[in-house]
């Protein structure tokens, strides 16, 4: 069987976002126009105009853009040092393709299951139509084996995305389903090279094979499955070859189950210029990023000439008496001219300094308890959403208007809060201000730590929210958001 997203009328869908287009602009609007009397109210309209449409509702389309077919199914490949070993794989390789398409442009992909369980692709930090989200039970029926289902939207954000299961994820993305979609610009930079570096960890058993134990009693009451082999693009030996004076853009993504990194560039010139794919409101000092799972990070790295020869090693450390390396730069050849031009690192991101005064439009206590089909459940205000995707509503947003959104971690483990379908920028921690500049669609929530973020949602639908730690996902730390007018 297979499942195509044409089954609605170009005319129908262009209807669907013109209203869609219409409610925002009006909410926007009325952010504006109106003076309510109430001083929340009124703080609430001042932060939605502050908010300026700081990224699109919208994209111009462009035209068609590039096809791609995208099967699932298990296979054999030299991964780690080079040793065999049995992968769940996108096209046959670990990590899978990257697909590359330019904002505005029409993707399309066809996929097919080539697994014996049900599987499906969610595509994420990308702000997609809700019905191509891959979520099942909530935005799609699951595809079963041998069948296909076509994906196909047009990306209204550049930057560095991915995509993954979103059914059996603990086992599926931990077996090596991922992959990495890059949307350009519609003049990308012109750096010497662009190059992608995934980060994950790999639990083997003694036999050398990926150890067939998930979701575990140990994974739940610790931060998710931490693996024993930490790769970077499914290798323990990746490096970068650059030239003296080349400016490279290296974007990181973390596809770990749990494992969170921090990476170390040993004194490189090097800047943050994207979190979560969304260009910064400036250049940023990466030192002490922590790359949770499913944070990315864009790179823009200049390779002076008093490097030639080096071979500088980029370590992970996160856990401060145990460093990981992840991979080296390797400087050598004959010096080329730097490239000179902007950094991208200009976006507008709104200070909203007077969020905290708003009142939280939803608030979730993340904490665990004893029960549920593993023993322990990891729940949303006292409630674990397990099984049916869509079994939990969290609450609504409204579309088109700032909210305010706080997560209060009552417990001692990590959680990295993940949002689909809209974007939101960290307030405050543990109640003190900060002015992150720059968007996320996932943020670390630390052990007792209550972070507060603010967002003004342009894309309707329901959408999901969870704990990116993916053995806490599945034992309930997931629920559903309705933005709606």
């Amino acid at each position: 069987m297979r499942y195509d997203c044409g089954a609605w009328s170009s005319d129908l869908r262009r209807a669907a976002l013109s209203l869609a287009a219409v409610l925002i602009a009006g909410a926007l609007v009325a952010g504006c126009h109106r003076e309510p009397a109430d001083p929340i109210a009124r703080a609430a309209a001042n932060l939605t105009t502050e908010f300026r449409a700081a990224y699109p509702t919208e994209v111009r389309s462009v035209g068609t853009g590039p096809e791609y077919a995208l099967i699932a199914a298990p296979t054999v490949l030299p991964l780690l040092d080079g040793r065999s070993l049995a992968v769940w794989a996108y096209n046959g390789q670990v990590p899978g393709p990257i697909l590359r398409v330019r904002v505005g442009e029409r993707l399309r992909v066809e996929f097919t299951n080539g697994l014996t369980e049900d599987t499906t692709v969610h595509w994420h930090g990308v702000r997609v139509p809700n019905a191509m989200d891959g979520v099942p039970g909530l935005t799609q029926e699951p595809v079963h084996p041998g069948e296909s289902f076509v994906y196909e939207f047009v990306p209204k954000d550049a930057g560095t995305f991915w995509f993954h299961p979103h059914l059996g994820a603990p086992e599926q993305i931990e077996r090596g389903l991922v992959g990495v979609l890059i949307v350009e610009e519609r003049e990308p930079p012109p750096y010497s090279q662009d190059v992608v570096w995934v980060l994950d960890d790999w639990l083997l058993g003694k036999n050398g094979a990926i150890d067939p134990r998930f979701v575990t009693p140990h994974d739940l009451m610790h931060d998710g499955r931490w693996g024993n082999v930490v790769t970077v693009n499914g290798r323990v030996d990746t490096s970068l070859a650059v030239r003296p004076g080349e400016r490279i853009r290296l974007r990181l993504l973390n596809s770990a189950n749990g494992r969170v990194f921090k990476p170390d560039f040993a004194g490189l010139d090097a800047k943050v210029i994207a979190v979560d794919g969304m260009t910064t409101a400036r250049p940023l000092d990466p030192d002490g990023f922590e790359l949770a799972p499913g944070n990315r990070l864009d790179l823009d790295i200049t390779i002076p000439p008093d490097r030639a020869g080096q071979h500088v090693r980029v370590v992970d450390r996160f856990v401060g008496d145990r460093p990981n390396g992840l991979g080296f730069i390797r400087v050598e050849g004959a010096p080329v001219t730097t490239p000179v031009f902007p950094s991208p690192a200009h976006a507008y991101v709104p200070k909203w300094r007077e969020a905290l005064g708003v009142p939280p439009a939803l608030r979730f206590v993340l904490n665990a308890e004893r029960g549920g089909p593993f023993g322990i459940a990891w729940t949303l205000n006292g409630v674990a959403a397990t099984g049916d995707h869509a079994q939990h509503h969290g609450g609504h947003l409204p579309l088109g208007r700032f909210a305010r959104v706080r997560f209060e971690n009552a417990s001692f483990r990590l959680h990295p809060m993940h949002t689909h379908g809209m974007f939101f920028k960290v307030l405050a921690r543990n109640d003190v201000p900060v002015d992150e500049p720059y968007w996320r669609d996932t943020t670390l929530v630390h052990a007792k730590e209550t972070v507060d973020v603010g967002m003004v949602p342009l894309d309707a639908g329901r959408w999901m929210m969870h704990c990116h730690i993916l053995e806490h996902a599945e034992a309930g730390m997931m629920t559903t958001l309705d933005v709606a007018p």
